[in-house]
């Protein structure tokens, strides 16, 4: 399935079934692994690949690929968390997903809170609805358990994401960074320093508004 146009944060890329992944070295994040597929930190070395990864996924001329450079490169108050997934096999394998995790902040009633926001999320299309996807999403929110961050948000699917940890997050006192992105697709995934005066706007970095990739459009 292919996203919406201009539609990027947490695209599903067409993954919506499938066992869990493993990280690969370090804590493993996930259950159910097929062998041939693990998850890990990504490197420097990977960058190329993912670049390809969502240009195919997206469909697009580059402008999600571009958001990702961006959004590893940008100054930020949390630092960025990347990963990849890879086929086994051959030279090291082949990178066939990526996530990552990016710095955005809350505008709560008494102080800006620092979140993450999950965006890009793809899988090359001829690896989707394998679980990779999921997979992908599990490491991210393993990590940003880790990292001690309060919350998680991303725009999309209610009924993907809905059964993955996240819940629509006007209902639980969030507001959206645009009148563009319909309710239900803002959601959110409350971590365990969620504390419950974390309400407020979200207010997205400004790499998401250079590449324009905020919302719907017509």
């Amino acid at each position: 399935m292919q996203p919406p146009r201009k539609h990027c944060r947490g695209n599903t890329a067409g993954d919506q079934r499938g066992n869990l992944v493993a990280a690969g070295p370090g804590p493993a994040y996930g259950r159910g692994v097929p062998d041939q597929v693990s998850c890990r930190a990504e490197v420097p070395a990977d960058r190329d690949a993912i670049r390809r990864v969502h240009t195919s996924a997206f469909g697009d001329d580059g402008t999600v690929a571009a958001l990702a450079d961006a959004l590893r490169a940008a100054p930020a108050p949390l630092a960025p968390l990347s990963f990849v997934a890879r086929v086994d096999g051959g030279a090291g394998g082949e990178i066939v997903g990526h996530v990552m995790l990016s710095a955005s902040r809350l505008d709560a009633p008494s102080r800006l809170v620092s979140v993450y926001v999950l965006s890009p999320l793809g899988v090359l299309p001829g690896y989707q609805r394998q679980g990779i996807g999921i997979a992908l999403i599990e490491v991210a929110l393993a990590a940003a358990r880790d990292s001690g961050v309060p919350l998680v948000f991303l725009e999309g699917d209610p009924a993907y994401y809905g059964r993955r940890g996240f819940e629509r997050a006007d209902a639980l006192g969030f507001r959206a960074p645009s009148l563009r992105i319909p309710p239900p697709a803002f959601q959110v995934a409350r971590m365990p320093g969620y504390e419950s005066w974390m309400t407020g706007t979200l207010v997205y970095h400004d790499a998401f508004w250079a590449y324009d990739c905020v919302g719907l459009r017509e």
